[in-house]
């Protein structure tokens, strides 16, 4: 990091702006994939959207001042961990690892498969991000389970 952003973020962090975590991988590209390791933390994200899902649900029934703050900290939970999961789709594997393929090349329908089941993955990630369906965190499951071939 230059020192000029590094100033920049010790200004804002000091002002108690929240600075965004990078999540993405790099894009040296350095050739260290490990794709069972990304698949392993959408997992991982995909259970706390379940959980913080469910703990939404408990906690806005009760309706008081604690029970809707801690409410409002797994809705915010909830859409770290679906853009957490959007963000690795993008700017892992639509950016790095899927290779682009011109139609009528060998292996043109492999890619248009790729690019659907990532899509599938961002859109089930961004429902997940609009409700408290538990529903859509079933779908966003499917979505991720045709990426682990």
């Amino acid at each position: 990091m230059n020192r000029s952003l590094l100033a920049g973020v010790i200004l804002l962090t000091g002002f108690g702006i929240k600075i965004p975590e990078a999540w993405s991988h790099c894009q040296v590209p350095c050739g260290i994939f490990d794709e069972s390791a990304r698949l392993k933390m959408m997992d991982e994200d995909l259970t706390t959207i379940k959980k913080a899902m469910q703990q939404i649900a408990v906690l806005h029934s009760k309706r008081d001042p604690s029970s809707l703050n801690q409410a409002t900290r797994w809705v915010m939970t909830k859409e770290d961990h679906a853009n957490h999961i959007m963000d690795l789709i993008a700017n892992y594997f639509l950016a790095q690892r899927v290779k682009i393929v011109e139609k009528g090349k060998k292996d043109y329908e492999v890619y248009l498969k790729q690019l659907a089941d990532y899509h599938a993955v961002l859109v089930a990630a961004m429902k997940c991000k609009q409700t408290a369906d538990l529903s859509q965190v079933d779908g966003l499951a499917r979505a991720l389970k045709e990426l682990a071939p």
